[in-house]
């Protein structure tokens, strides 16, 4: 599947935002990685099975994976959005989840969710990739 020169502004938007935020999470101190792993814990409980040190070395190698995958040209479209959808899903799934991130009965975030709600774009921008590129592949035939 060639590469499309409309996907660069999205990928490397959204590449560069999420690999700077995984290498950003190899800084952190313990007092952040204990506060990321116990929100995270809250709603996926498999996060409980690793300590927060891990926990933020494992969250930030998936970040640097995936920010460097949608930068890399060489990644398929269709691989990197779904990498995307699949991350943004994820946080989202925190945002939905977690309680005080929404106001009672909506999904209107609360001033501690539009952290996580405002994540919403990058779940766009992966399911946009993936029908773009699926859409290709089925035209092609």
């Amino acid at each position: 599947m060639k590469f499309k020169v409309r996907h660069i502004p999205t990928r490397v938007a959204t590449g560069a935002f999420i690999l700077s935020s995984g290498l950003a999470k190899r800084q952190a101190d313990e007092e952040t990685a204990t506060q990321l792993h116990g929100l995270t814990a809250g709603t996926y409980p498999l996060a409980t099975k690793l300590s927060p040190p891990a926990f933020i070395r494992f969250v930030s190698t998936g970040e640097i994976a995936l920010g460097a995958a949608l930068l890399l040209p060489i990644v398929p479209t269709a691989v990197a959005g779904a990498g995307l959808t699949a991350f943004s899903a994820g946080l989202l799934g925190l945002y939905l989840n977690t309680p005080g991130m929404r106001e009672p009965g909506t999904l209107a975030p609360t001033q501690q969710g539009t952290a996580l709600a405002k994540d919403v774009w990058m779940l766009g921008i992966g399911v946009g990739l993936m029908v773009d590129a699926l859409g290709e592949k089925v035209r092609s035939k």
